[in-house]
């Protein structure tokens, strides 16, 4: 059997992009396999995302797609994943016992059941992302990889290098971040591009909602070990996630600056942890902030606010606009691209000064499906496509609001991309036996956040 290079060894072996070349450097064209044109595709996260995902796979428009392998951490979690599928897709879907792996461990037999030009999805939580991608492309597979990609400047850096590596190798990359494969936010980016907007002079991005998913965490409860508690409530920890703010407002974040045509160059920030309100006399220990106000600059001074908050009973608010010297718009309605997009003459977007909105055709009105029908395109007409380094780009911005909130201080982009304090070092050798990343104290307290006390990491 051949011996596998250690995630490390693998990383530590090259510099510079001269990986690339150890790796192959042939374009991985349309995908053929004897009499049989099936794109086969393996699973490697079975939450609910990476099951949605998998769906979208096997709904292209330009099949066939076949999923033919998942692996999760959690063999409960892969099980309920592929009796969901099992039950709900009526074709493609052929994941015998054989092909269903769990374990850190997984994803590695999930990806050898592929062929160079298949497809993996990597949908664990994101602070793997890096570990699963340095493989795919050894591999020769195309990737779809769910948002956010990279957790801290360490683990962006390393994502960069690899995103140049898969796009010297011509693989196909695809991010989740499915803002980009609405119909109706194209249209207005291209419309904004021609100038329809003016001078762009602010953006506003709101997600002020409750406690949803994994947001809060009370301490661990017996019989469970601490990295797999983590593990199971990975929005609760900043190493797992890059936590509520990178998980849940990236989309919001990432369309405004598509829309800008740019990235922030800095950023500052408030939050705070509230109310922390106990549930039945428990406390929630979690990493969280309940609040984020970020201030994002651009390079020609424009700005971004972005307001996010998690507190049951509040008003909530889900949508982004943007105000130009000669109109304003509406970007996402309602939601993480909500229909319709608009732009008006009135800033306060009366309907009656409307100038434009939103018409999509009803097949292509769902963006999450869009994207893997663009995916799927490319890799059967061999052409280039490779969002990677944009999806890292857009968690780094995420990165420095979050940061900027979690330390008090003003980060610039470069300044996150250079930062030094990695949250999960050792996260590439993790075992169901190992240690978790970050501990609790005798109170089952998680450290947080303590802005201008610790400021030169975020906890």
């Amino acid at each position: 059997m051949t011996k596998h290079k250690s995630r490390r060894e693998f990383l530590g072996e090259t510099t510079g992009f001269a990986a690339a070349t150890l790796l192959a450097t042939h374009a991985v064209g349309g995908v053929h396999w004897g009499n049989d044109d099936s794109i086969q595709v393996a699973l490697v996260g079975c939450g609910g995302r990476g099951s949605g995902a998998a769906r979208d796979a096997l709904s292209v428009n330009r099949g066939p797609v076949k999923l033919v392998a998942m692996a999760d951490v959690f063999e409960d979690r892969l099980k309920s994943s592929h009796d969901a599928l099992s039950e709900s897709l009526t074709k493609g879907f052929d994941v015998p016992p054989e092909r269903r792996f769990s374990g850190f461990d997984s994803y590695r037999h999930a990806m050898d059941c592929l062929k160079p030009g298949d497809v993996v999805i990597l949908a664990t939580p994101p602070a793997f992302r890096w570990v699963h991608f340095t493989y795919a492309i050894e591999k020769g597979l195309n990737v779809f990889m769910e948002k956010p990609i990279s957790v801290d400047g360490p683990s962006s850096r390393r994502m960069l290098e690899l995103a140049e590596r898969s796009r010297q190798k011509n693989l196909r990359v695809g991010v989740g971040l499915m803002s980009r494969h609405s119909r109706a936010l194209q249209e207005l980016a291209r419309r904004v591009q021609d100038g329809e907007l003016g001078e762009i002079i602010s953006q506003h991005g709101y997600r002020m909602q409750g406690d949803i998913v994994t947001f809060r965490s009370t301490p661990k409860p017996a019989g469970i070990s601490e990295l797999d508690y983590q593990l199971r409530r990975f929005h609760s920890f900043l190493w797992a996630s890059g936590g509520a703010y990178n998980d849940f407002f990236i989309h919001i974040i990432d369309q405004l600056c598509w829309m800008k045509g740019a990235w922030p160059v800095k950023a500052q920030a408030l939050g705070g942890r509230h109310y922390r309100a106990q549930k039945s006399g428990v406390p929630y220990v979690d990493q969280n902030f309940d609040t984020y106000a970020v201030e994002y600059t651009y390079a020609d001074g424009t700005k971004m606010l972005f307001d996010g908050r998690n507190i049951d009973g509040c008003q909530e608010r889900f949508s982004s606009c943007m105000h130009g010297t000669k109109a304003s718009a509406i970007v996402s309605a309602l939601g993480d691209c909500g229909l319709p997009s608009g732009i008006f003459s009135r800033r306060d977007f009366r309907r009656d000064s409307a100038i434009w909105s939103s018409d999509v055709p009803e097949a292509e009105k769902n963006p999450y499906q869009n994207e893997w029908n663009d995916l799927i395109a490319a890799i059967r007409d061999g052409q280039a496509y490779n969002e990677a380094k944009r999806g890292i780009e857009a968690s780094l911005v995420c990165n420095m609001g979050r940061m900027a909130a979690h330390t008090g201080r003003e980060i610039s982009f470069q300044e996150m991309l250079d930062c030094k304090h990695e949250f999960a070092p050792g996260v590439a050798e993790l075992t169901k036996d190992s240690p978790a990343p970050v501990l609790a104290d005798a109170d089952g307290k998680y450290p947080v956040p303590q802005p201008g006390i610790v400021t030169d990491r975020e906890y």
